[in-house]
């Protein structure tokens, strides 16, 4: 039979777990929700430990994601793309600032080569980011994939802002216990 469909979600827990109405002023509140969402998405056994926001130019969040590659068999299943995909579902654009609005992506992790190339194209102003990929290559069996040398400044030149370190300890504090415990999912 041939599949014509594909259908991703998040877990359940996501619901009861991001406050929607809350305001997340200043890059470390956006970049703590990504690493609490990666944290969670461990405890709560539906995913690798990885988690983005999306958030609009009121510091508002337009859509979250987790890693769930393996619950659902789909290797774009990152959580930069589940947040991106999201988004745009919510906002009804592929090119989420196309009507001149800003909009940034926290993520708990450097994107890796899939999450940055659908950065480029999805329409984000600022990109935050917790842990480095050589945090998440050393702590975890996790390949990043390649990059271009000048990966940050290859973003800037589209636009986007980019800026890392935030929090990078608590971002390499998930990452190690994922790592520790030994979990695949």
């Amino acid at each position: 039979m041939l599949y014509t469909q594909v259908h991703l979600t998040l877990p359940a827990w996501v619901h009861e777990f991001v406050d929607t109405t809350k305001t997340y002023e200043g890059d470390d509140a956006k970049v703590r929700l990504a690493i609490e969402l990666s944290g969670r998405n461990v405890e709560a056994v539906s995913g690798g430990p990885f988690g983005a926001a999306v958030f609009d130019g009121n510091d508002r969040i337009v859509a979250v994601g987790v890693n769930r590659v393996v619950p659902h068999s789909c290797s774009v299943a990152h959580a930069e793309m589940m947040a991106y995909m999201l988004a745009q579902q919510r906002m009804q654009r592929f090119r989420l600032n196309e009507d001149g609005g800003h909009f940034t992506l926290a993520t708990s992790s450097q994107p890796c080569c899939q999450c940055y190339g659908a950065t480029v194209w999805a329409g984000v102003d600022t990109l935050l980011i917790g842990a480095r990929a050589s945090d998440v290559e050393e702590l975890t069996t996790f390949d990043e994939g390649p990059l271009p040398a000048d990966w940050v400044g290859e973003l800037v030149r589209r636009g986007i802002a980019v800026r890392t370190d935030i929090l990078r300890d608590e971002a390499r504090e998930v990452l190690r216990h994922y790592g520790e415990i030994g979990a695949a999912y």
